[in-house]
């Protein structure tokens, strides 16, 4: 669709990954409309919310309803993007493989929202907070799963694939699922496309066993770091004559606090994680856990400057310093947070619902099992808009970071700014890869303008180039 001229690589390159999205559009004019929102959070400088598509697409003022209108159309599915954008993923990028095992990051963010008529807005805790991060805040609460790939030059990122909210809504008071059980089910809907097992890595919070129970079930296992407070067990001892009874099913109990004063028991190593010629002691021990009521692979390690961490792998099979190395990517799904936050504005919508009833402050969940049926519908709608903004927002950051690692050098080429610790020689951030874009964001959309099948659509909603409003002025 885009002439072959050197400077519209990047842009062609990003369009065909998008026609692969196609399926999920009822229409072709939804279609066309998605294509110019991943446009939009691929380029805009500001995160004005639908605005902010309007000024960088330089689009006439209907076009503001239309956008709306696409968020909260059924012609876009949900379901059906998550799954396309998933199945692309592992067609674009080369995912860091152990075994046969395919690695994902989980984490939550929790985002401010001020609307009082917005629906899942509630009161939320924000742990680990700072000066610039209040301790409660009233927004959405979401959680994330990206996927660990590695680029060409040999670094490695976070792909968002998805993330949906979590808290805030109670349709039944018979649902008793927690967050843990809506993250399991979130990654169980997305391994089906794939049919490849899954090491997800994770923090503390998802040790536990409504988390490792339903992945061991499917064949996945976990990583995460356990809490200093552990307990665990010795398998039990058999005795040399059988006793009357059931037999013992743990054996001595350990806190993992005790097991880390044992320094006789480590083994020194050089640090995986490091580039400089540090070494890290390490304890790796396989014990009973009784909330899962199985062996766990417990890893002990001692940095000499980032102090003591313990781990904890549900695969007894793995060695101990790449356990450490895969916990130590854990962080990169949270600069993928910074980034869709700061960069892309993924989160930066303000739909409201104008029906609903306004929420008070610091209110908790908001129940509707008592609301009538169109109220309910009404809800949803909203919720799937939100979705779909979210969406839309990992897939953009995905085509961003699909340039920025697999052509990198060409979007360094076309990078027309400036940065103080500039860097050719490793892959560009989203940012950069942003800036590359942006600068020939008017070629690519006069290009699209002459396609047959979109030069009516984009003659309809774009306002006329400034050389064309001189040309007819004069």
């Amino acid at each position: 669709m885009v002439g072959h001229g050197v400077t519209m690589r990047l842009w062609r390159r990003w369009l065909k990954c998008v026609e692969l999205l196609r399926p999920a559009c009822g229409r072709r004019r939804t279609y066309l409309w998605m294509v110019l929102v991943l446009a939009g959070l691929s380029t805009r400088p500001e995160l004005a919310g639908i605005t902010s598509f309007v000024r960088i697409l330089d689009l006439r003022e209907r076009a503001y309803r239309r956008l709306l209108h696409l968020f909260h159309s059924s012609a876009l599915s949900l379901n059906r993007l998550t799954e396309l954008w998933t199945q692309l993923v592992l067609k674009l990028f080369t995912p860091v493989m152990v075994g046969e095992y395919l690695v994902c990051l989980a984490d939550g963010i929790k985002v401010g929202k001020e609307g009082k008529k917005m629906p899942a807005v509630r009161k939320l805790y924000q742990s680990g907070g700072s000066n610039s991060k209040p301790p409660y805040i009233m927004g959405h609460s979401f959680q994330a799963i990206s996927l660990l790939v590695r680029g060409r030059m040999g670094s490695v990122a976070a792909v968002p694939l998805t993330t949906r909210i979590h808290e805030g809504l109670i349709f039944s008071n018979r649902d008793q699922r927690s967050l843990l059980d809506k993250m399991v089910t979130l990654l169980l809907s997305l391994t089906r496309s794939w049919e490849q097992p899954v090491l997800l890595v994770a923090d503390a919070y998802y040790a536990s066993r409504k988390v490792i129970l339903p992945l061991l079930k499917y064949g996945h296992h976990l990583i995460t770091r356990a809490r200093i407070n552990t307990v665990a067990y010795f398998p039990p001892s058999r005795p040399s004559k059988p006793r009357r009874g059931r037999p013992k099913v743990y054996g001595k109990k350990v806190r993992l606090r005790d097991l880390a004063e044992e320094m006789s028991q480590f083994k020194t190593a050089p640090s995986p994680i490091d580039d400089d010629n540090t070494r890290v002691q390490y304890r790796c021990i396989d014990l009973l856990w009784r909330p899962v009521g199985k062996l766990v692979r417990f890893v002990i390690v001692r940095h000499p400057q980032r102090g003591t961490i313990f781990l904890m792998a549900t695969d007894t099979t793995l060695d101990p310093l790449q356990i450490l190395m895969l916990y130590s990517h854990r962080f990169k799904i949270e600069v993928g947070f910074k980034q869709a936050l700061h960069v892309l504005g993924s989160y930066a919508y303000h739909f409201w619902m104008l029906d609903m009833t306004p929420i008070r402050a610091r209110s908790g969940n908001q129940y509707l099992h008592m609301k009538d049926d169109l109220y309910r519908c009404q809800v949803r709608r909203k919720m799937n808009a939100y979705h779909l903004h979210v969406q839309l927002g990992c897939i953009a950051q995905g085509l961003l970071q699909h340039l920025a690692l697999n052509h990198g050098t060409m979007v360094w080429r076309q990078f027309r700014s400036w940065l103080r610790t500039m860097d050719p020689t490793k892959p560009p951030s989203e940012l950069v890869t942003a800036y590359a874009l942006r600068d020939r964001l008017p070629e690519f959309l006069d290009e699209l303008a002459r396609e047959p099948n979109t030069k009516k659509f984009l003659r309809t909603f774009r306002r006329p180039r400034n050389r064309d409003r001189m040309r007819r002025a004069a």
